[in-house]
This record gives C-alpha cells, sequence and structure tokens, in this order.
C-alpha cells in the first residue's frame, strides 16, 4: 500500500531529523502497541505508545512510553510539575492532538504540549512511534524524537 507523508514526518524533513517510515496492514483490526510491535517485526521494547493526559491547570502533557508499560500518574505529574494528571478521554484526542486514536504521533500535534519520553528509551539507538496514520509507524534516533518534541527524558512508566 503506498502511504503519503503524514504532517510528523513533514515535521520531520523540516527539522533535518532522519526517519525511516514502517507500515503495517489494519484490515484485521489490530492496532494496539503490542500487534503493531509484531507487524513490522521489531521487538515491544523499541516500540512506544504516546498518550495525552491533562493536569490540575487544565494543561496538556504528552507522554511515549514503551507499548507494554502502563503510564504511572504520579510518577508522570511529578515529571511535568503538577499535582495530578489524569489520562484524556478518548474522544478528545482528535480536538486535542489533531490525530485520530491509534494514530497519534507525538510529533507534530496541533500545538507543542510539553513531551516526556519514558527514561527506558536512552538505552536504544532507535524509537518507534506512530507515524500519525494508522498503518505507519516512523523510526529515529531518540536524540531526534526529542529534538522534534522539544521533549524531555523521566521516569514515567509503572514498573
Amino acid at each position: 500500500m503506498k502511504q503519503g507523508k503524514t504532517n510528523a514526518m513533514r515535521i520531520l524533513d523540516k527539522e533535518k531529523i532522519a526517519y525511516t517510515m514502517l507500515t503495517y496492514a489494519t484490515d484485521d483490526g489490530k492496532i494496539d502497541g503490542i500487534a503493531v510491535a509484531q507487524k513490522i517485526g521489531r521487538e515491544e521494547n523499541v516500540v512506544y505508545k504516546t498518550l495525552i493526559s491533562q493536569g490540575t491547570s487544565k494543561s496538556y502533557y504528552v507522554f511515549v512510553i514503551p507499548v507494554e508499560a502502563e503510564l504511572d500518574l504520579k510518577k508522570a505529574a511529578k515529571a511535568v510539575g503538577e499535582k495530578k494528571i489524569e489520562m484524556i478521554p478518548v474522544k478528545e484526542i482528535t480536538k486535542v492532538s489533531g490525530y485520530i486514536r491509534g494514530g497519534c504521533s507525538p510529533v507534530g500535534m496541533k500545538k507543542l504540549f510539553p513531551t516526556v519520553i519514558d527514561q527506558r528509551a536512552q538505552s536504544l539507538e532507535t524509537i518507534i512511534v506512530s507515524g500519525g496514520n494508522i498503518g505507519v509507524q516512523i523510526e529515529m534516533a531518540v536524540e531526534g524524537l526529542l529534538q522534534a518534541t522539544k521533549g524531555s527524558l523521566a521516569d514515567v512508566s509503572a514498573s
């Protein structure tokens, strides 16, 4: 299947951040991170999911964590200096990010929200995140993702 460039890819191109596009079939309806890792033939520990939360201050935050991990809301709140954060309702993902559920990339959201990448990514050569469409992933250096999202690293996964 031919896949055009997504907004995330256009931003990476503009910032001159190298990436590789990976595509996978979605006709079986399996688009969860673990299924995606299997479909693209990669280890689960290099495939990360993008989560959006909102703090007590009403600010939005983006967390990028391994697909097999859960976000630790206490650690996440601490990482962004909030008393408490909660995941946004699924129905608000598109309104907040401009992306749809299952195709939400940390790169190229409607606004540049504070972004935290789980510190486990530090040990990786490359990281794989959504490319901004269901069926599309992008692989790049962790440094490239930090640069594109103006992100930081912190321990935000539940162990």
